[in-house]
């Protein structure tokens, strides 16, 4: 990788003017204090690690690992850096000349195969329903897994012994009258730990006059590579995506997982391929992806009759980083709830802050996320809710977590889950 020379690093490193408002948004600096760990100290790092001032070792790499890449810093600077794809340049840049023979097999070999991480997730779900995972908490085998695994392993329960994909078809033609061919990105958090979501989403879909297609041989979009250093996998994840959904004359592409949405945006997709013979092909695709809530709010416009007898649920809303910061969408996924009739939505405090999940970071930086995702779960227990929803499977999973690590009986669902309840309802 030529990173000197990829636009983040060559364009927008002199932007920086020093004010530090980057500092007062960072949910990680919020809890630290400490320079090296704010965004602009990342900035700082990354100039260091461009003039050959500072090594490209693992020491700097878990430096700036320590950043959950949630964006609030590049939507809230001044001088419009994204300092996001500055850290994350600089992360696979390291990583180039420091590989992980942990994260090969994860990231390199069991990420990019579909198959092979569907089996591995009904090995995982099998363990579970056979009381190992149990077995081995009581027996303190967890305690030799490596970092902050030993922890983390506590967050998944309840795998799923069936992913999303073995158990919708191919093509799900619409019901009544046809009006938009779609292509349904499903994502590995949903089709792996959220497979209702999955059904939910199609359910809609098709009641509401989509076919829709969900690619066979689709594979993940790439954005937990970023985060851990892999670009060039993500690199090879986008053309293979691109390629595939170029190959449908699909109306739109629908996901409802936010972290895919925003993997498959122009924003990303010119992080990615910007100057690449590939670029005009995935601008193409990307103008056709479309978060989920967008879709049947502004272009489907789903409106739903009144009704008495429905069921009253008090609804509170997180935001996901990945679709408030990195997209810009907050008010579709609200105005979705508020369209489903029984819905109280009650709004929380910092309802657009990080839970501290951000994909695989939970994992990575176990105690740090668990402070964010605290914070997190005090706001939203306050709205005493039933329904805490969201639309980002990795959110789910903390925030599940997050309820059984605070005793909070409440539902974690994605709003198109209430909606297809309601729709059953009728």
């Amino acid at each position: 990788m030529d990173f000197k020379n990829l636009p983040p690093v060559k364009e927008q490193l002199m932007k920086c003017v020093r004010c530090g408002k980057c500092r007062s948004v960072c949910p990680v600096f919020a809890e630290v204090g400490i320079e090296t760990v704010a965004p602009r100290g990342h900035v700082f790092m990354v100039q260091m690690l461009r003039d050959g001032q500072v090594p490209t070792s693992p020491e700097v790499y878990d430096r700036l690992s320590q950043c959950l890449l949630c964006e609030n810093c590049s939507v809230n600077c001044p001088s419009g850096i994204d300092i996001h794809e500055l850290n994350a340049a600089a992360r696979s840049y390291i990583y180039e000349q420091n590989p992980n023979a942990g994260k090969e097999l994860l990231f390199e070999t069991l990420w990019t195969k579909p198959a092979m991480l569907r089996s591995s997730a009904r090995l995982m779900s099998a363990a579970q329903k056979m009381g190992l995972q149990t077995l081995a908490r009581k027996t303190g085998l967890t305690k030799i897994l490596p970092g902050d695994l030993k922890e983390a392993e506590q967050m998944m329960d309840n795998i799923p012994s069936r992913p999303a994909r073995s158990l919708l078809q191919e093509l799900n033609p619409a019901q009544g009258k046809k009006k938009y061919t779609v292509g349904y990105f499903l994502g590995c958090g949903t089709d792996l730990f959220n497979p209702q979501v999955a059904q939910a989403t199609v359910e809609v879909l098709t009641r509401n006059g989509c076919e829709v297609i969900i690619p066979r041989e689709m594979k993940c979009c790439g954005l937990p590579h970023i985060a851990n250093g892999k670009m060039e996998t993500a690199q090879k994840l986008g053309v293979h995506n691109i390629k595939l959904f170029n190959s449908y004359n699909f109306d739109y592409i629908v996901t409802d997982c936010a972290s895919c949405s925003s993997a498959l945006s122009r924003k990303n997709m010119e992080f990615l391929f910007s100057g690449l013979k590939i670029e005009d092909e995935a601008m193409a695709l990307a103008d056709k992806v479309i978060d989920l809530t967008v879709f049947l709010v502004e272009v489907l416009d789903i409106r739903l009759p009144e009704n008495e007898q429905a069921s009253k649920v008090r609804v509170t809303y997180h935001d996901p980083c990945h679709l408030a910061n990195a997209q810009l969408i907050k008010e579709q996924p609200r105005e979705l709830l508020r369209r489903i009739p029984g819905v109280e939505l009650i709004e929380m405090k910092g309802a657009n802050t990080c839970c501290g999940g951000s994909g695989t970071y939970s994992t990575t930086h176990y105690e740090m996320s668990m402070k964010i995702l605290d914070k997190k779960m005090d706001n939203a227990m306050a709205t005493t809710a039933q329904v805490l929803a969201t639309c980002c499977p990795s959110c789910m999973m903390q925030l599940n977590y997050g309820c059984r690590r605070h005793n909070w009986q409440v539902e974690v669902l994605h709003p198109v889950e209430l909606l297809s309840r309601y729709y059953k309802s009728l």
